[in-house]
């Protein structure tokens, strides 16, 4: 990697609080090279390991990152296996680093649904790092856009039902109040790499007014260059959230 490698000055002055990013093409980097699948996802935790880095070292604040959807359990056993050993050695591997630059993780997602060893590794680092005051990393786990809404509204009918809450009074802030996000500012960029024109079921709620990137390199070659012309793209854009 060029250390060398610098940001604009319009860039560094624009840098967005949230970026979440959907990490897409680890099978497809595989096949290009005859590898099997779980190869490409052990190549993207060097990605993320490189992201995480970069992100810190602009001064980002939030970083989400969309590591496993609940529609991956659907995936074959010895791959969902694989991936959660790696999230395991990931977190025992990074965290002295990750503590090291100030970084605070959280989960969101159907965490219940992880394995219990995932879990526990979870709670440990998260514990590790919870003084932590620069870069939150967020880990979606086990997680979906609309199931993340449904789980909202039941929450929102179950306060109403017990007279807690008129229904009336419900807007987007008391919703968005029952999100797994609720604690996080909504993301100003949105990355999506593998080149694919969707949005994967990720943060629908919270994207209504992102900025949106996407680059056609598979995630396992994500590097810093590819984020900072990512950063460099979202400086050129004018955000109007809706107005003119």
């Amino acid at each position: 990697m060029n250390r060398s490698l610098q940001l604009s000055s319009e860039a560094k002055a624009a840098i967005p609080t949230h970026v979440a990013v959907i990490m897409d093409g680890n099978g497809r980097w595989a096949k290009k090279r005859f590898l099997p699948r779980v190869a490409g996802h052990l190549r993207g935790i060097e990605s993320v390991r490189h992201i995480v880095r970069s992100a810190s070292g602009v001064g980002v604040k939030f970083l989400t990152l969309y590591a496993f959807s609940v529609q991956n359990w659907n995936r074959p056993k010895a791959e969902v296996v694989a991936l959660m050993q790696y999230l395991i050695g990931f977190l025992k591997k990074e965290e002295a680093e990750l503590n090291e630059s100030n970084v605070r993780l959280e989960v969101i997602g159907q965490i219940h649904r992880l394995p219990e060893p995932v879990q526990k590794q979870l709670a440990k680092t998260q514990a590790a790092l919870s003084r932590n005051s620069g870069l939150t990393l967020i880990l979606s786990l086990s997680y979906g856009g609309r199931e993340e809404i449904v789980e909202a509204a039941r929450s929102l009918a179950r306060k109403a039902k017990r007279g807690d809450l008129d229904p009336d009074e419900i807007n987007d802030k008391i919703f968005a109040q029952h999100l797994y996000t609720r604690h996080y500012p909504d993301p100003d960029l949105l990355i999506r790499t593998s080149g694919e024109m969707r949005v994967s079921n990720f943060l629908l709620w919270q994207i209504s007014y992102s900025e949106m990137v996407v680059t056609p390199t598979l995630w396992p070659d994500f590097r810093k260059a590819e984020f900072y012309a990512a950063l460099e793209e979202y400086a050129k854009r004018q955000r109007r959230f809706g107005g003119l």
